[in-house]
């Protein structure tokens, strides 16, 4: 997946019956469906069933199943509630006749209130910032996995704040900013820059988890899953314009890591927070 054309034509959804669809998986290297996908296509599903002058507020979604890379996903899509101001909807990704996800999505007509959020970090603009296919490049000789996690295409631009020194410094801090953009452009229509970011927002949440572990993990083989994940949109915003992604994991434990994540304009508007727990096991054998 190179580019935003390829990750739209992933979002498409075929409509086989009312409330339901059916969506292609992108093939991903490690065989298992990639839980931005299944996040993003159960929100455009969902957004199907609404009213267009209704936008997406927030969401709630559990990993259930590990999703097949191989078949496509059918989404049912259950109208809780169409209210005066605000929609809920509830979608079951299904496989095999299996349900391997949950999600639980609220949408809201826009008004006017108070407003208010907190400052973006003071971190330098993207431009003059290697991305991380330039770091994994970097890296290549000392950091192998590295290099291979960054030869994976993505349809977004990633520039990570810290650059190399996440991976090289000893002591590193589970927090991370990175700049992040789509590759390409997108339609005009605020939905569709929320489903983007909601693909986007399942990359390196759980991996800033992982930060102050890599001495340890390194050691032994462990395995990786996302077990729920939630967002909540504040503002409109584009995401064919540079967003910064601010990522910390306040706890990790019981096997367990916990990751949160405020997404801001570069002009410094909080548009998004995000907060996923995931699974993080040391391999039994």
């Amino acid at each position: 997946m190179k580019d935003f054309d390829d990750l739209r034509a992933v979002l498409e959804l075929e409509q086989i019956e009312d409330n339901l669809y059916r969506g292609q998986s992108y093939r991903t290297p490690w065989g298992r469906v990639f839980g931005g996908q299944v996040l993003a296509q159960s929100i455009h599903a969902a957004q199907l069933t609404t009213p267009d002058d209704r936008m997406l507020h927030s969401m709630h979604a559990y990993f259930l199943l590990a999703g097949d890379a191989e078949r496509p996903i059918v989404y049912d899509v259950e109208r809780v509630r169409d209210g005066g101001s605000y929609t809920t909807r509830r979608v079951k990704a299904i496989q095999k006749g299996r349900t391997i996800f949950t999600m639980e999505t609220s949408f809201q007509t826009p008004e006017e209130g108070l407003s208010h959020h907190q400052p973006m970090p003071d971190v330098p603009p993207p431009e003059g910032l290697l991305n991380d296919r330039q770091i994994g490049e970097a890296l290549r000789e000392q950091s192998p996995e590295i290099y291979r996690l960054t030869r994976i295409a993505r349809p977004i631009e990633c520039r990570p704040i810290e650059g190399t020194s996440l991976y090289t410094d000893p002591d590193v801090s589970p927090k991370q900013n990175i700049w992040i953009k789509a590759l390409g452009s997108l339609p005009d229509t605020e939905r569709m820059h929320q489903v983007a970011l909601a693909y986007v927002s399942d990359y390196n949440l759980l991996a800033t988890a992982l930060l102050p572990h890599r001495r340890n993990l390194a050691a032994r083989k462990f395995f990786l899953a996302s077990l729920d994940h939630a967002m909540w949109f504040h503002r409109p915003f584009r995401f064919d314009d540079w967003l910064l992604y601010s990522i910390e994991s306040p706890s990790a434990g019981a096997a367990r890591g916990f990751s949160r994540g405020n997404v801001f304009t570069r002009d410094g508007v909080m548009v998004a927070s995000v907060a996923q727990e995931g699974l993080i096991r040391y391999s039994r054998d």
